[in-house]
C-alpha cells in the first residue's frame, strides 16, 4: 500500500471525526445528542432536538465529510478498493470521533457523501431509496437498513468495479444499526418524530 494511500485514509478518519451533529447542536444553543434524545449525534436525533434548521446543517456536513476525501483518492488515482478504505476511514470517523470521546453516529450521511465521487447516478438512487422507505415506513433506521442493502445491487448495475467496496460499506453501516434491528424485530423502534 502507497504513503499516498495511508495518507488519505488517515485524512479521511480525521475529516470523519468531526462530529457535525455535536458542533451544530452547540451552536443552536441545543443539548448534546450524545446525551440527550436516542443518544446518536446524528441529523434524525438532531431534528428531534432542534427541528430541520439544525437536522439539515448536520446533514450537509456529514454527506461533506464522505465526500471530500474520497473524492480527492478517487481524483489522486487510488484504485476502487483503497477508496473503500477511505470511505470506510472516514465513516469510521464519524462513528469513533477522535475529538468527541469516540462517541458518535450511524454515518448513514456520510456513507452517502462517500458515493457521490464515484457515481452521482447511484447516490441519487440511494437518496431516491431512502426517501421512498421513510415515506412508506416513517422509521429513519429502517429506512436506512433498506438503502444501505440495495447500494451493492445499485453499485454493481452502475459500476461493477465498485460492488465489493459497496458491500464492505453496507456491512459497517448494517453492524452500526444492530441494536436498531433488534428494536425493529422487537418491534419498538421509534419513528423520527419531533417530541
Amino acid at each position: 500500500m502507497s504513503a499516498l494511500a495511508l495518507l488519505m485514509m488517515l485524512t479521511a478518519y480525521l475529516i470523519g471525526s468531526f462530529s457535525s451533529a455535536v458542533v451544530v447542536c452547540r451552536l443552536f444553543g441545543l443539548d448534546d445528542p450524545r446525551f440527550r434524545g436516542s443518544g446518536n449525534p446524528g441529523t434524525t436525533n438532531v431534528f428531534r432536538l432542534g427541528g430541520w434548521p439544525p437536522a439539515a446543517i448536520t446533514l450537509l456536513f456529514d454527506v461533506l465529510k464522505g465526500m471530500l476525501p474520497v473524492w480527492g483518492s478517487y481524483y489522486l488515482g487510488l484504485d476502487p478498493m483503497i477508496l473503500a478504505v477511505v470511505a470506510m476511514a472516514t465513516c469510521l470517523g464519524h462513528i469513533y470521533p477522535l475529538y468527541f470521546d469516540f462517541k458518535g453516529g450511524k454515518a448513514v450521511a456520510t456513507a452517502l457523501g462517500a458515493m457521490f465521487p464515484i457515481a452521482w447516478e447511484m447516490a441519487i438512487l440511494l437518496i431516491v431509496t431512502w426517501l421512498l422507505a421513510f415515506f412508506v415506513t416513517r422509521v429513519s433506521s429502517l429506512a436506512a437498513l433498506v438503502t444501505v442493502s440495495l447500494a451493492p445491487i445499485y453499485a454493481f448495475i452502475i459500476k461493477p468495479e465498485y460492488t465489493v467496496p459497496a458491500i464492505m460499506l453496507a456491512a459497517l453501516i448494517v453492524w452500526r444499526h444492530r441494536t436498531n434491528i433488534v428494536r425493529l424485530w422487537r418491534g419498538d423502534e421509534v419513528g423520527f418524530r419531533k417530541p
